[in-house]
């Protein structure tokens, strides 16, 4: 049988400071109920502390990882940090985590794929397991949205956490382990979900922070309407590829960016909401890091030999699904 990657350990790391939907009625004009109807968030968790960015959060989740999984620092052969909040724009976050974990002067790499972050890291770490060229790969989705949200505007500041999740990948020759994906991208919704400042084509100056290009921008109906069918798009494409239907399936893991769009993916997939895992009651949309930490929530309940199929969509617009069969 063919090697496979199969992930051997789930780790995640959540910031302290809860921030609520009575917290968010003093900033913005909303209210809990609006709030809770439209995305079904409750509450998100916001990193606090000076100097804190998204690779702190993302080592933290690794360290644990480590430890759970019982790996020595100096196992480790790659570290791949999905994100789009990174420390800085070089280094990169992964190259940080490395340095505050340990692991040390290994390869690492960001991914930024949106909240398909993770899907794409996942998919690329694997990669480096089937080919026999490593045998301990991590994959963190870590995102400080906090930092990117502009707080005076009620349409994108009720949605986003921070948080960071993290898998640890190895050689399997059983058959489980990451069995298929695909990913997709469409350049055409650019400006559909943007952060537009501070890159080469508008960089910082007086002017773009003025203008608030700093801040993530959405358009909502556009991004619902374009999630509801991709997401459920790649989710199907991959079970019809591997003659899976919704009975095979133990959970749908989806990117967790509304509830409603959940809701809408799994109907259309036949799935029922026993086997939806969703977190975003809690934590909000933190971005790439809303797989990994909804595998985080729900290990306990995964069982070796389940068919999990992880679904999201994000900016770009970017797509995709895997098809995992449970190590552990």
């Amino acid at each position: 049988m063919s090697l496979k990657a199969a992930i051997t350990g789930v780790h995640g790391y959540l910031p302290e400071d809860v921030l609520t939907n009575a917290d968010l009625e003093k900033l913005v004009d909303t209210n809990d109920e609006w709030i809770v109807s439209r995305t079904g968030i409750k509450e998100r968790r916001i990193l606090k502390g000076e100097g804190l960015g998204t690779s702190y959060m993302a080592a933290e989740a690794v360290r644990g990882l480590l430890k759970k999984t019982n790996t020595d620092a100096s196992e480790v052969d790659l570290v791949i940090v999905a994100t789009v909040t990174p420390d800085y724009f070089f280094p990169s976050t992964a190259n940080l985590v490395c340095t505050q974990t340990g692991i040390g002067s290994i390869g690492s790499f960001d991914i930024m794929a949106a909240c398909s972050g993770f899907i794409y890291a996942l998919s690329t770490g694997s990669q480096f397991i089937e080919t026999g060229k490593y045998k301990k790969v991590i994959v963190v989705g870590a995102d400080k949205m906090s930092a990117i949200v502009d707080w005076k505007d009620r349409t994108t500041c009720i949605l986003f956490g921070d948080g960071a999740g993290a898998v640890m990948l190895e050689p399997n020759e059983d058959g489980e382990g990451v069995l298929d994906f695909k990913l997709h991208s469409d350049g055409t919704g650019e400006n559909h979900l943007i952060m537009k400042g501070g890159g080469s084509k508008i960089p910082a100056s007086l002017e773009s922070v003025a203008q608030d290009l700093h801040y993530i921008r959405q358009e909502g109906q556009a991004v619902f309407k374009f999630a509801v069918t991709k997401m459920a798009d790649a989710a199907a494409e991959i079970m019809k590829d591997n003659n899976l239907t919704g009975d095979d399936i133990a959970y749908l893991v989806p990117h967790q960016a509304n509830k409603r769009i959940i809701d809408a993916t799994a109907r259309r997939m036949d799935i029922g909401s026993e086997k939806v895992m969703i977190n975003i009651d809690r934590y909000g949309n933190t971005t790439a890091a809303t797989i990994p930490l909804c595998l985080f929530d729900f290990e306990s309940k995964l069982k070796k030999g389940d068919n999990i199929i992880l679904a999201a969509f994000g900016g770009g617009f970017t797509w995709g699904s895997v098809y995992i069969k449970w190590a552990y």
